[in-house]
């Protein structure tokens, strides 16, 4: 097992970040766009949905000139995401709530079969070492702050557990208060350490659409920053591509293997690589995406096997993988436009097969992974076996979440 650093430089977060950042630099967002229509919106004012109930992403004004110099720019930044500052859509950078959020190792796997003896370079983008604990620090620093800039009284979400602690958690640090609602099941750990965070709590329902119904009976009159119901979580997570990109010197691997729940990391990467491509720091060739969901809730997969362009409501999620517990997506034509675009898959994996690859990888790797790490990891494993993953090809897993977070022992 060997580990591609975060860069060559000292990692440096939280304040020691802040004070050694460059000099603020010029702000390349310039609309929202409906993922739908097309259709624009201003940048600077409160958005949600578009009047077609799709997402908007931000746009940016991009040239190919502009790229060689940003990329070596970079060299001189503290390793979090906002190093990426001139592809986010805050106003200022240096006044964000920085908890030291992004900047993750890619580790290569050296011994886990069967990726290994197939000869597939097999490598691990480990998430679990964000602030929260999960890839969510990404998509919940960059909503929060942007709420904050934009005068949000509050936020809000529902959540099956890692986007509550970091809502929690990126809310008080940048001083708004915040309301969750977790599904009756959500583990007892996660309500408290919400709480310790100043955060309201409310339970109820099996699944993530039961619990956001509690957050209605009672509005607050909070932004609900609920994926993909809003514009800025996706920039958060899009940084996931910037990262891995920048870590393997701007060549992409052959294949990302993603656990998909609301499946905003796969929307984020797919135009986190058209933006470097608009920079000319790569070209047209892109990463197959495959999207992992839990065969007993499988929406998106469902939906890539039919052919069709969205996907329908999963009727009885039945799956103990909380992060993977998402009946129905608000992104799902972007999820499979981003699998059909890259010529990528759509795996659904059985829940029994998940505490033996994680004790595998344990044991072979020293790593700890969770559910959502190991069912991608089950899914290499099926698409080496079926030949679509074959030698000589790298591929990247996203190991999305501490198991520690929810308290998981495969």
């Amino acid at each position: 097992m060997s580990t591609i650093p975060p860069s060559d430089h000292e990692t440096q977060t939280g304040d020691s970040a802040r004070s050694t950042r460059s000099a603020p630099s010029e702000r390349w967002a310039r609309r929202l766009v409906c993922s739908a229509t097309g259709a624009e919106a201003p940048l600077d004012q409160p958005a949600f949905l578009s009047d077609a109930g799709k997402p908007y992403l931000v746009e940016y004004d991009l040239d190919p000139a502009q790229g060689q110099a940003w990329a070596g720019a970079l060299a001189g930044r503290p390793w979090t995401l906002w190093r990426y500052r001139e592809l986010l859509p805050v106003i200022d950078p240096d006044a964000v709530a920085d908890l030291g959020e992004g900047g993750t190792p890619l580790i290569r796997l050296r011994r886990t079969e069967p990726a290994h003896g197939a000869g597939v370079e097999l490598m691990i983008k480990e998430e679990g070492g964000n602030p929260t604990g999960s890839f969510k620090a990404r998509g919940l620093a960059m909503a929060v702050a942007r709420a904050r800039e934009l005068g949000a009284p509050g936020v809000e979400l529902p959540s099956a557990g890692n986007a509550a602690l970091a809502l929690s958690a990126y809310a008080v640090a940048n001083g708004l208060p915040a309301r969750l609602a977790l599904p009756e099941d959500t583990p007892s750990v996660i309500a408290e350490r919400c709480r310790l965070h100043g955060a309201e709590v409310l339970s109820g329902g099996k699944t993530l659409v039961e619990a956001g119904e509690r957050l209605a009976e009672s509005p607050s009159g909070f932004w609900n920053l609920s994926t993909l119901k809003e514009p800025y979580r996706v920039e958060g997570k899009k940084t996931m591509g910037l990262e891995l990109a920048e870590q393997l010197g701007w060549r992409l691997p052959d294949w990302i293997v993603y656990p998909t729940g609301g499946g905003t990391g796969i929307v984020g990467m797919h135009k986190a690589f058209d933006e470097l491509e608009r920079l000319g720091l790569i070209g047209a060739e892109r990463p197959r995406f495959v999207s992992v969901q839990m065969a007993g809730c499988a929406p998106i997969v469902r939906a890539f096997e039919r052919g069709d362009e969205a996907a329908e409501p999963w009727a009885e999620p039945a799956t103990e993988v909380y992060g993977l517990r998402v009946p129905k997506a608000v992104g799902d034509f972007l999820i499979l436009r981003a699998l059909r675009e890259t010529g990528g898959r759509a795996v659904a994996v059985e829940e029994d097969r998940l505490a033996g690859v994680a004790r595998r990888v344990a044991s072979e790797e020293g790593l700890l992974v969770g559910p959502e790490g190991a069912a991608c990891l089950a899914a290499v494993e099926d698409l080496v076996g079926e030949g679509a993953i074959g030698a000589g090809e790298r591929v990247v897993v996203f190991q999305t979440g501490h198991p520690g977070n929810y308290g998981w022992r495969p």
